[in-house]
């Protein structure tokens, strides 16, 4: 073997054994001894969809209070059309009259100082066990309640008058819900709702998309019966839920692979589930327009690392243990830097409309799409604003 080679080898093998017992604890997975990465079974790179935004549309949104919202996941309108009303990083629900942000609910009764103002939506991370984080929220229609998915105490419901929310249900089949997600509601009151991991809580949601692990779930909630069951199991990073129209069905993201995914509620297909489509990226939150379409909020595009690394759990294992931080494993994930997209579609899976900002100019990331009155409006968990884009 050559000197080169030699050397080479020697490297790879410091390498190696660095990695193997990252002793400096540098590594993004040095606090989780037990991580393990598994593979994800990718649609086929040629599945993946080409079309773009061209002319970065999303770069004419509007920036709305900014600084006045950490993290505004999901956002909702109450039945008299008022808000929106919108889950922040130090786990209340605020509401703006038309002048202001007011206090309208929050999940934890165990509020303190841990909770107040702090500079940005990751410095709450540390502490949302205790001060609550809401991220879906939904509107009863008929009853003016609102029905928060709390990522630590799960599925809360308070009513029209807002104050602190009551537990429904925080576990099912014996296993607690660790990381509740997105919910919404049919027309019995029923509630569908995921929890993204068995695992993982939202303070370490950067070690469950690395990780990939499969215990995310889709549940029913019934309100008569008090009951929790299981309807989707083994899914990988479950995140946004929203039933179709007419209620026949509901549509999932499933975060880790990057698809849209059916469950079927009534008809000869009741209990089934398919894929209604394969998505340009990773999802957070989907939402259901007037007219029956979907919007949905992609977290990045896919690259052909991600691509790789979903493919190659070993290879991905071994990368995360280089002592790179996980903010900037985190920066490789995504495609380098944050950027916004968010995609329509059809109740039959057909792609309608795509917008992005593909450099992050204006709109740097988003959660959730809600569109009301000819406009999208547009949170995110990691920005303290929310993005308004005029679609007329």
């Amino acid at each position: 073997m050559s000197p080169t080679g030699t050397f080479a080898g020697l490297v790879f093998l410091i390498l190696a054994f660095y990695c193997g017992i990252d002793p400096l604890k540098h590594s993004a997975i040095s606090e989780f001894p037990d991580f393990e990465a598994y593979a994800v079974e990718m649609p086929a790179w040629s599945q993946v969809p080409t079309e773009r935004d061209t002319q970065n549309l999303l770069q004419k949104s509007e920036i709305k209070f900014l600084n006045q919202v950490q993290g505004p996941e999901s956002i909702v309108f109450d039945p008299l059309g008022r808000g929106p009303y919108t889950g922040v990083a130090d786990g209340r629900v605020l509401f703006w009259n038309g002048q202001s942000w007011t206090d309208f609910a929050y999940t934890s009764p165990n509020r303190s100082e841990l909770c107040n103002p702090k500079p940005s939506p990751l410095s709450y991370l540390k502490n949302e066990h205790i001060c609550g984080r809401p991220l879906g929220l939904r509107f009863d229609k008929k009853t003016g309640d609102l029905y928060i998915a709390d990522a630590y105490f799960g599925l809360m419901k308070v009513g029209p008058e807002g104050g602190l929310a009551t537990s429904l249900t925080s576990e099912a089949e014996g296993v607690p819900l660790r990381f509740t997600n997105d919910l919404d509601i049919d027309d019995k009151g029923n509630v569908y709702f995921t929890d993204s991991s068995a695992n993982y809580q939202r303070r370490n949601f950067m070690q469950l998309v690395f990780s990939s692990e499969n215990t995310g779930r889709v549940l029913k909630y019934n309100p008569t019966t008090k009951e929790t069951t299981v309807l989707v199991r083994n899914l990988q990073f479950p995140n946004g839920l929203s039933l179709s129209k007419d209620g026949s069905f509901f549509v999932f993201c499933e975060g880790s692979i990057g698809r849209l995914s059916k469950y079927w509620l009534k008809g000869k297909k009741a209990g089934a589930t398919e894929v209604l489509a394969i998505l340009p990226g990773f999802p957070d939150n989907v939402r259901t327009t007037g007219k029956g379409d979907f919007w949905v909020a992609i977290h990045c595009r896919r690259s052909l690392y991600t691509h790789l690394c979903a493919l190659y759990p070993k290879i991905r294992k071994f990368i995360l243990k280089l002592p790179i931080s996980g903010k900037i494993q985190f920066l490789l994930h995504i495609g380098g830097w944050p950027h916004a997209v968010v995609v329509k579609y059809s109740s039959e899976g057909k792609l309608l409309q795509i917008l992005e900002d593909s450099q992050g100019k204006v709109v740097k990331a988003v959660s959730e799409v809600e569109e009301k009155d000819g406009k999208l409006w547009m949170g995110s968990v990691l920005v303290p604003s929310i993005a308004v884009y005029n679609l007329d």
